[in-house]
């Protein structure tokens, strides 16, 4: 068998890369994925494109330029993209007949592939699931730029996998929830207190005895069925719910229209507005009357107990006593039933007792307690009240004799004390880690949170890209000390050796350490020469365990914590301790490594679809896009300035609405079609906007969009008078904004507001034209500029004509740039592109501020 044959066979058992690749494989379309095959053939010109998946066979996902029966499952051996996977980089193929690693396939043979470029898919686990292409039956050359931009889709593809992996797991997960409500014969409400409707699910319509006509949708219907002994105490409690935006709870009997009676148990949990006011009422309720039946059996369970138990009703009268109860509280039960229970034991009031009692009676909520009781009982009591549907519950044990034992009882809360300290460093490391995007900087941190609570010392290390290691954190419990620490984490890596600790830990992935005589090994594995050595002395630790960072299967740091000898080695919990801090900071030193990669491509993908401006004459063009600062989110923003044959110079901005592929190859569409329709036809901008409009339909561009498009003319006449006419139509875009010479700001807003392209091809759209004086500033900018959650679009529009304003009299490129700093914060959620266009007046050269004019070379009058 030769190389090729092995790499194949080896693909087809790799079972750990097949169930990889199985879990990525759905049987429903993703059409998510079919725009991203047409995007690559698009984007590289090729007629056809396709993305495969390798588990035991080929199967084709997605794919652009094929026929129906093109698609499905094809033999690993007789695929292109198998090729591609077991290589595992870019498969660049000129003429496929004259190339040995795939002139045998079948697609090539045929003749339906000569030229093919193919990159792997990797899955976050780092298997090659498949292969992105693009290929044609003619043979071509592929450019770096070309490998460049399949690689970014191809990396698109993948996530576009995992997330319709994760919702199908999303979905399985919500029908067993239903499922297991079904089962429990749970059912729910939801009452909304603005308009009074309540809403009951099918199960509580059943459980009230109504049929869904004849529920009356109000609380009107759900009091009509309560038990009249039980509506104050459950109005009561829905009351109390809503004033406090609280819990509501409560157990209440049910008459049905046929006389039976249930008792059915209730949680709920009120709602706030923005106010803090309660404005719906959610919760589920089941039925008890079973349990209910039970209380006979209940009551001869509690006459066994050999704790005390009795029941108070609402008037604190006894209800019911067993027979433990009665022996510790001296009385027998004739006289205790039915009497009251301040009068029976008047000690009991104004002490621990009544404030309980009445607590739990008037909150809902159980108290647990110890306090005394005089003679004749003269004891201590443990007691445990919590409420039920027709007072109060009360269990209490003699824990005189216990009281003895509270030094225990102590040590046991320090030790919970201990694990929920641990618990709270574990919530604030993960607090850090994820309140900042510089996760490397709380990282770096980890050492400030793990000294002292589990080491006396600390050094944080990193991976980093190049696959070297870089120590970027430490502190020492003692103050002295720590210039001492700093200076050993500036020198000790140069001085390492390669089979030291650190080494083995990161190669390993597993924990390692020295118990005791740690500074000499430290020092067997350091430089003889290395200024570490001194500094390790001066340190001298007894112990230490060097801890990695994991995530995803790769290793991203390690922390290494030191001990002296007073503190002795790292215990078990707090080796658990590191070892789970350890984990939460490499999966968000992961993560954050994915976050900034789909970002570099998302804004990528989204700049190589935008072009430099033109700026012809004495016209000086700046223009600028800002990303969202989301990850992998491709916007539909875009700008454009070109020269038509006529001379005119056009300026567009424009917006695709939504902010995925799907918008990218929207914005690419649009912004090429109003290209072409405003250079061939040199209509006016509400001509180019018509024909745009119709392209679009009769194309069927499945977007829609807001245009602003302009053009600068000028007469002879005008030209000598140093005047320009700046003609412009909107589709539902916001306003440009003028500057002219004198410093004065007004926004172009004269036109009524116009239709959004993809909308209605039929619309009527007319033209605005201004005489603009040389020396002007045009700006046009997108929405992402303006609109923001925490402001209105008028408070933006202000805010940008006071900053215009105010960098009146600075350069283009300056008066751009501050814009974007005042009106844009660190964290926009929205993209942004603008244009701006200055006049320079024609008696003088051009400003040397305003570049070198840049314009395409001379073209032919269009063919009419």
């Amino acid at each position: 068998m030769n190389e090729d044959g092995r790499a194949l066979a080896a693909l087809e058992t790799d079972t750990a890369r097949l169930r990889s690749a199985r879990r990525l494989v759905t049987t429903t379309a993703n059409p998510a994925l079919d725009r991203l095959a047409e995007l690559a053939a698009r984007l590289l010109g090729a007629p056809a494109a396709q993305v495969s998946l390798l588990s035991d066979v080929q199967t084709i996902s997605a794919a652009a330029g094929l026929d129906a029966q093109d698609r499905g499952v094809t033999a690993l051996a007789d695929s292109l993209c198998s090729v591609t996977a077991t290589a595992g980089e870019p498969l660049v193929v000129t003429d496929a007949s004259a190339d040995d690693r795939v002139a045998l396939l079948p697609s090539v043979t045929s003749g339906a592939v000569r030229a093919y470029l193919g990159v792997p898919m990797r899955g976050q686990d780092g298997f090659v699931v498949g292969a992105l292409c693009v290929f044609g039956p003619q043979a071509r050359d592929w450019s770096e730029t070309d490998v460049a931009v399949l690689g970014d889709l191809a990396a698109a593809a993948v996530t576009e996998l995992e997330l319709t992996a994760l919702a199908v797991d999303f979905e399985a997960a919500r029908v067993r929830s239903e499922l297991a409500v079904a089962a429990g014969g749970i059912g729910t409400f939801d009452w909304d207190l603005a308009t009074g409707e309540l809403r009951w699910d099918e199960r509580l319509l059943e459980m009230f005895g109504y049929a869904a006509d004849d529920f009356g949708r109000d609380i009107e219907a759900f009091n009509a069925r309560l038990h009249p002994d039980d509506l104050p105490r459950v109005g009561a409690a829905l009351q109390r719910a809503i004033e406090e935006c609280g819990p509501f709870e409560a157990e209440y009997r049910v008459v049905r229209p046929d006389g039976t009676t249930r008792w059915v148990r209730a949680r709920g949990q009120a709602l706030a507005d923005e106010a803090g006011r309660s404005v719906r009422l959610l919760g589920a309720a089941y039925d008890t009357t079973a349990t209910r039946t039970d209380d006979a059996r209940v009551a001869r369970v509690l006459e066994s107990m050999a704790s005390a138990f009795f029941s108070l009703d609402r008037d604190f009268r006894f209800s019911y006593v067993n027979a433990e109860a009665e022996r510790v509280l001296g009385r027998p039960r004739q006289e205790l039933l039915g009497g009251s229970v301040w009068e029976l034991f008047p000690d009991a009031v104004g002490s621990p007792f009544e404030t309980h009692y009445r607590g739990v009676a008037a909150t809902g909520e159980p108290a647990t307690f110890e306090a005394y009781y005089p003679p004749p009982l003269d004891a201590w009591f443990e007691v445990r009240a919590w409420p039920d549907p027709d007072g109060v519950s009360v269990y209490f044990l003699d824990v005189t004799a216990g009281r003895r034992a509270r030094r225990e009882l102590e040590a046991a809360h320090a030790a919970a004390a201990a694990a929920a300290e641990r618990l709270r460093l574990i919530v604030t490391v993960s607090e850090d880690l994820t309140a900042t995007l510089d996760v490397q900087e709380a990282v770096a941190r980890l050492a400030q949170h793990l000294v002292p609570a589990v080491a006396d010392w600390c050094l944080v290390t990193l991976v980093d890209e190049q696959g070297g290691l870089r120590d970027v954190g430490c502190h020492h419990v003692d103050p002295a000390l720590r210039d001492v620490v700093l200076a050993y984490r500036d020198t000790r890596l140069s001085a390492l050796a390669q089979d030291s600790y650190l080494y083995r830990v990161w190669r390993s992935a597993r924990p390692a350490g020295v118990t005791r005589g740690a500074t000499a090994e430290i020092l067997r594995v350091l430089a003889a020469d290395s200024p570490a050595r001194e500094l390790i002395r001066r340190l001298a630790p007894e112990s230490f365990e060097c801890v990695p960072l994991r995530a995803r299967g790769r290793t991203v740091g390690l922390i290494t914590l030191f001990h002296g000898v007073e503190r002795g080695e790292l215990g078990a919990e707090d080796l658990l301790l590191a070892t789970e801090i350890a984990d939460r900071a490499g999966l968000a030193l992961d993560n954050a490594r994915l976050y900034e990669a789909q970002h570099r491509m998302a804004e990528a993908l989204q700049r190589s679809l935008l072009t430099s401006p033109v700026e012809p004459d004495h016209v000086q063009i700046v223009v600028r896009y800002q990303p969202a600062a989301h990850a992998a989110e491709v916007g539909g923003d875009w700008y454009d300035a070109f020269l038509t044959p006529n001379g005119a110079t056009v300026l567009v901005i424009g917006d695709v609405m939504g902010h995925d592929i799907t918008a990218a190859a929207g914005m690419s569409q649009v912004r090429s079609l109003l290209r072409g329709i405003a250079y061939t036809t040199g209509a006016s901008p509400a001509g180019v906007l018509s024909g745009l409009d119709a392209a679009m339909a009769g194309l069927a561009v499945d977007t829609t969009a807001t245009v602003v498009v302009g053009r600068l003319e000028q007469t002879e006449d005008e030209r000598h008078r140093d005047i320009t006419r700046f003609r412009w139509a909107n589709a539902g875009h916001p306003a440009p904004v003028l500057l002219t010479p004198d410093g004065t700001v007004s926004s172009l807003a004269s036109l009524p507001a116009q239709l959004l392209l993809g909308i209605d091809p039929s619309t009527s759209r007319a033209d605005a034209a201004i005489t603009v004086d040389r020396g002007s500033t045009i700006l046009m900018f997108t929405d992402g500029l303006v609109e923001r959650r925490d402001r209105s679009l008028d408070e933006g529009l202000l805010r940008l004509r006071e900053a215009v304003a105010d960098l009146a009299a600075a350069t283009l490129d300056e008066l751009v740039d501050g814009v974007l700093e005042r009106m844009l914060p660190g964290e926009h959620e929205d993209d942004v592109a603008l244009v701006a266009v200055r006049l320079h007046r024609l008696d003088g050269a051009r400003p040397a501020e305003a570049g070198p004019e840049r314009t395409p070379p001379a073209t032919p009058p269009v063919p009419r």
